[in-house]
């Protein structure tokens, strides 16, 4: 036996049915075998290549805001099988699948927490629960989050992970693309910011609507970003496309994306535009004026 083969630590496998836990995770960017704990904490990014792992809602939650500080809303409201769907199998029977796999009722997550101290509403969708389609519940949370936000004066910051319109819902499901929307422009007519997180991935719907509408629309580096598939787009418009069109760093270099940003400075980054843009003009009026400009100007041609 070579020297090699008989100094090479082997992993131990867990076998079927074994309780011990798993481990390791492969890196499916670099192939590399990764020791969970320091996935976990590098909140989940590769540490060899960069790659960003995808990550519940819940745990989403967990690395974004600080800890202890989220109040969950969400959770009342619950899907209904309003058209009798069925394609290889019943609506109510994919959805109580993904109910139990994610524990949560549909595909969004929302409450109020703080971000390095600075309160907010987050609305997070949870691509594990039916590839974060967008339903009836998912447009009705994301609005009463809005609205909620808007009355509580606090900005809101929406994770967004979704392929795109739920198609068991059809119609009604594409109508929480104008639902959204309009329960948005609450928050804007009170002045109050509303940042868009693209993660991978961003689709369909979702980004023909409430996704791409924020103040500042901030995404995960490589990032999958678009309305349609590359080959419906390529064979509509008759044109090869380039390479990575639809990834975050592309869209970022023609406009569609504001930042781009590692996962590990996330924190610091929304926290730092949230400051800015929840600080009111006319606190910065007050601020930026000299003792002398607070006096009321001299009256013209009038007697005491």
């Amino acid at each position: 036996m070579a020297l090699d083969k008989f100094f090479r630590r082997r992993r131990p496998q867990p076998t079927e049915g074994s309780d011990l836990p798993d481990l390791w995770s492969k890196c499916p960017a670099c192939k590399e075998n990764i020791y969970n704990k320091d996935l976990e904490a590098g909140q989940y990014v590769c540490p060899k290549c960069g790659f960003h792992h995808r990550l519940s809602a819940r745990r989403r939650v967990e690395v974004l805001l600080d800890p202890g500080s989220f109040v969950q809303r969400s959770g009342s409201v619950r899907p209904y099988d309003v058209l009798n769907f069925v394609d290889t199998e019943t609506y109510p029977a994919r959805l109580e699948r993904a109910q139990r796999k994610t524990g949560q009722p549909d595909a969004i997550l929302t409450g109020t927490g703080e971000l390095l101290g600075l309160p907010l509403m987050a609305a997070v969708m949870d691509f594990e629960f039916s590839g974060g389609s967008m339903g009836s519940v998912v447009g009705e949370e994301i609005s009463r989050a809005a609205e909620a936000a808007a009355e509580a004066g606090l900005p809101l910051l929406l994770v967004a992970a979704s392929g795109g319109a739920r198609m068991q819902e059809s119609a009604l499901s594409l109508m929480q693309m104008a639902k959204t929307t309009v329960a948005l422009e609450r928050l804007s007519a009170r002045g109050l910011p509303y940042i868009s997180l693209l993660t991978d991935p961003t689709t369909g719907g979702v980004t023909a609507s409430f996704a791409t509408i924020a103040d500042v629309i901030v995404a995960e580096p490589g990032a999958l970003i678009g309305f349609a598939g590359p080959r419906v787009i390529q064979q509509t418009i008759r044109q090869t496309l380039p390479e990575g069109f639809q990834r975050s760093e592309f869209l970022m270099e023609h406009g569609m994306v504001d930042l781009v940003t590692d996962r590990r400075e996330q924190r610091a980054v929304l926290h730092g535009l949230l400051s800015v843009l929840m600080k009111r003009p006319e606190e910065q009026h007050t601020e930026e004026k000299g003792p002398e400009e607070d006096l009321p100007a001299p009256s013209a041609g009038r007697e005491e």
